[in-house]
């Protein structure tokens, strides 16, 4: 055997080291603390009409009550095996038909759902049942009761984004399922957006800054109203007319680790390049056009699913008028101080 010692000292130093569980900074110091966000997200779209013929095969397969969450989830090229569509972010797309329930749960990842096709579903939050039509966003906070129900007729399906990858990487999670499939309503339809949605709070109530949003059913038919609104205006040149949701009580995210967006983009717009630090999923609500991400040219019709990874430029372009719903862990980011955006 060779004299390790005499024959290369350094490498003979780094074995002892591997010995005591140690390493030299100097060998991986590139790598830990890189010149620009180094991500291994991949520009990635997947196309409603492509995936909706498996969902509807899902169905067929097993129940939403079996199946506890009947979901497809969208898997980022660049993070296969992980259940992530970004390095802090999860997607999926649940499907759930006409009598169905898909028992209450909670955990202390939060939620978001984004309403993509279909009518006569809900989900329950905390005792109140939110129905869904499409276009709406519903959340549901870290620690919340929720099930979701279907009374109408045809699939419901929307799209699921979670903070799994974040929670995980933290090791914060829990995870409960309640005694009874349907939690039980204790309030009427609509209480929490007449309490938290009106531009008013129950005189009382006083949220700390972390405090999620107590109002969890935002509307499309409001959201579209003020975008409409909008578009008769000049629009920014990096973003069109963008708007982010907020927490009525406070100003900020309506969740603690993720943000949720949605921009409006007058047909033949196209926006100037913009990249920021946190890798981004969108979700074509109307219209179609194009997305520019890096150098991938991705086209996007209604309902598709297409993420931008942290650092690389995007363009959209607006074939027709387009609106696009967005979410990213960006109020993670602004807290922490790491967010960064860059407008050329």
């Amino acid at each position: 055997m060779p004299n390790l010692s005499s024959a290369n000292p350094r490498a003979a130093f780094y074995a002892r080291l591997d010995q005591q569980s140690m390493a030299p900074l100097w060998e991986s110091l590139h790598a830990l603390v890189p010149p620009r966000p180094a991500t291994e997200v991949k520009p990635s779209v997947w196309r409603y009409a492509q995936m909706r013929p498996y969902l509807m095969e899902a169905g067929e397969l097993i129940t939403a009550a079996e199946a506890e969450r009947r979901v497809l989830i969208l898997e980022n090229e660049g993070l296969r095996g992980q259940a992530a569509v970004t390095q802090s972010l999860y997607a999926g797309l649940q499907l759930i038909l006409p009598g169905e329930v898909a028992p209450a749960h909670r955990h202390a990842q939060s939620a978001l759902r984004l309403v993509l096709e279909g009518e006569g579903a809900y989900t329950a939050v905390d005792g109140e049942r939110i129905p869904m039509s499409r276009g709406d966003f519903i959340i549901t906070p870290a620690h919340t009761w929720h099930d979701h129900g279907h009374d109408g007729q045809g699939p419901v399906v929307w799209l699921d984004g979670l903070d799994i990858p974040l929670v995980r990487f933290m090791g914060a999670g829990f995870a409960e399922k309640a005694s009874d499939s349907m939690q039980q309503v204790t309030k009427p339809q609509g209480d929490s957006l007449a309490r938290y949605g009106c531009n008013m709070v129950p005189v009382d109530y006083q949220a700390a800054p972390e405090t999620p949003s107590r109002l969890c059913h935002f509307r499309y038919v409001d959201t579209r109203a003020a975008l409409t609104q909008l578009l008769r205006s000049t629009p920014d040149v990096h973003t069109g007319h963008k708007l982010r949701f907020v927490n009525p009580a406070t100003g900020r995210s309506p969740m603690q680790t993720i943000g949720t967006y949605v921009q409006a983009l007058p047909a033949g717009f196209s926006t100037a390049p913009l990249r920021s630090t946190d890798s981004t999923v969108y979700c074509c609500l109307e219209g179609r056009g194009l997305a520019r991400i890096g150098e991938l040219e991705v086209a996007f019709d209604e309902r598709d699913i297409f993420v931008v990874p942290s650092w690389v430029t995007v363009q959209l372009e607006a074939a027709v008028e387009c609106v696009l719903f967005s979410y990213s862990d960006r109020p993670v980011q602004e807290a922490l101080g790491l967010w960064k955006e860059e407008r050329s």
